[in-house]
């Protein structure tokens, strides 16, 4: 196998990437070559795609198709054989279908890459054996390790657009023009580019793109949920029996709160999904008690402990086998383990029964509250007091602390950064990030709030829009306001959000604990001179060069 395209990615003496029978995350070797040959056959569908639509022919089952299965193969999303085979299967009919749409139109086909008409086997050994000839580093040694770094920073980019547009999709938004974008990045990869220059533009458009879809998911969860509102979230057990949601899916917690309203039943949130008791939608049911457990990679012992049924609705999974819980957690949409139940519509009944035949908590704890809601409209609403704020020199500036959480020890640059801004500075929050700041008493400058929560990495949006309307009102450019962004990566979503602050300009990144592996020391000096991002250093060095004197 070959993988690298989270920040857990094995460094070694034969190089960067996750290379032997298992990946850091859990992966098998298997499931990676099954998840290249997905990958390939989902570049040969969106190959066909933008061909049929040069003859006016859209398919939305293929717009639905192509990024939902491109989100199955993720960091810690599906590692179910069977179901990334089923992938494949479905993406060779629906390739078939589009040739077939365009032979009848008439029209000649333009020339199209060796890998659109490729075919593949329909079982998972023999699929899995064939994508081993399609490992991402296949022709390293003939385009170099920049090409090659310029190739995943694309692809990894459509794959966080991939999960972006699914959880819009799933929130009713789709949009026919960014489908054909997405498509056309993907064939684009089918071709095997290999011009550096070519390839940094593609990720920049990928950048552009995905603010579009970013845009789309923004309109479906405030059109679906309402505006987000600042809201304190419990951060304790409550007496009774319970229900954990984990991943990203507020459609999915949703219709778990409908189908579990008068059973008796408390709904915690898990991870990413604690901004989700901001919505005024989740304000009507009483049995959504709070917030349990902190980020993704402490899941393990997190839902050992947790007393209750566990419903995983997207990233990011780790292995259940280990943790005593494989028999109460289940698996929905795009998220899979072998032999972890799955929940393929959105009937949770098998969730509820679960849960009634367990103990729950005996006790309720002494409340303690995490404040989270400074969404978009909310944000915007305070723009002017805090713009009179920054006027006055009562606001001196701006962190974004955001971004995906992680295991290294470097990752303790964050809080320690956070602990050590003067009282005069404000930190904005997004993604699973946000927990490493637990326990910090940023108190209130001037009335607001030094930690405003934007929510889940899903949000960047928000602090987006916020940045422009700042910079408006203020008559200067973005990168001339008082703001540093500090980002944490993780996987793929963040790399996409990376992408699209820097097509949209933004300069002076910093980001971290560690480099992404694909990006060799040549790309990193491009982006530096580019765009001027940079790997976080120490708190000292970061206040040093961001706070004025």
């Amino acid at each position: 196998m070959f993988c690298i395209q989270c920040e857990q990615t094995l460094h070694t003496a034969t190089g960067v990437g996750c290379r032997f029978a298992r990946g850091d995350c859990g992966k098998t070797a298997a499931v990676s070559d099954l998840q290249d040959a997905l990958i390939c056959a989902l570049m040969a569908v969106s190959s066909y795609a933008v061909a049929a639509r040069a003859q006016g022919i859209i398919d939305a089952e293929v717009d639905a198709f192509v990024p939902k299965a491109l989100f199955a193969t993720l960091t810690n999303v599906n590692f179910d054989p069977e179901r990334l085979a089923g992938y494949t299967t479905e993406a060779q009919k629906l390739r078939d279908r589009l040739r077939g749409l365009c032979a009848e139109a008439g029209a000649a086909l333009p020339s199209l890459p060796a890998l659109a008409d490729a075919t593949w086997p329909s079982d998972a050994a023999g699929l899995s054996e064939a994508g081993r000839q399609v490992a991402l580093d296949r022709d390293a040694a003939r385009i170099g390790a920049d090409v090659m770094g310029l190739r995943l920073l694309c692809l990894y980019g459509l794959k966080g657009i991939a999960a972006y547009m699914e959880h819009a999709r799933v929130l009713g938004q789709t949009d026919p023009v960014a489908a054909a974008g997405f498509h056309r990045h993907m064939a684009f990869l089918a071709t095997e580019p290999t011009e550096a220059r070519a390839l940094f533009a593609e990720a920049m458009a990928i950048g552009t793109l995905n603010f579009r879809v970013m845009e789309m998911l923004d309109a479906g969860a405030t059109g679906t949920f309402g505006d987000p509102v600042p809201t304190p979230v419990n951060r304790r057990p409550v007496a009774g029996k319970a229900i954990l949601v984990s991943g990203h899916d507020l459609h999915d917690l949703l219709r778990i709160l409908e189908q579990t309203a008068g059973r008796g039943i408390n709904v915690y949130t898990h991870g990413e999904m604690l901004p989700a008791h901001a919505y005024p939608a989740f304000k009507v049911f009483p049995h959504l008690v709070g917030h349990y457990g902190s980020a993704w990679q402490n899941q393990q012992s997190e839902f050992a402990a947790f007393p209750g049924a566990i419903v995983m609705t997207s990233n990011c999974l780790i292995d259940p086998r280990s943790g005593a819980y494989q028999d109460r957690i289940f698996t929905r949409s795009i998220v899979g383990w072998p032999g972890v139940r799955h929940i393929e519509d959105e009937d949770f009944a098998a969730v509820v029964a679960c849960a009634e035949t367990l103990a729950g908590f005996a006790a309720t704890e002494p409340v303690v509250t995490q404040l989270t809601g400074f969404g978009r409209a909310t944000l915007l609403d305070a723009a002017p007091a805090v713009l009179d704020k920054v006027k006055s020199g009562k606001i001196r500036h701006f962190y974004l602390i955001g971004g995906c959480d992680g295991t290294r020890a470097e990752r303790s640059y964050y809080a320690d950064l956070a602990r050590a801004l003067p009282q005069d500075t404000v930190v904005l929050t997004l993604g699973c990030g946000k927990f490493r700041l637990d326990g910090i008493d940023f108190g209130s400058v001037d009335g607001l709030p030094r930690l405003l929560d934007l929510g889940q990495c899903n949000d960047a949006y928000a602090a987006i829009r916020l940045a422009v309307a700042l910079s408006e009102a203020l008559g200067c450019g973005v990168n001339d306001l008082p703001l540093t962004l500090v980002l944490s990566w993780f996987e793929q979503k963040a790399i996409v959000i990376l992408l699209t602050l820097l097509a949209l300009g933004v300069r002076d990144i910093r980001v971290g604990p560690t480099a992404p592996g694909f990006l060799t020391p040549n790309l990193i000096a491009t982006l530096n001179a580019e765009f001027g991002l940079r790997l976080i250093s120490t708190p000292e060095e970061t206040l040093a060069e961001t706070l004025c004197a």
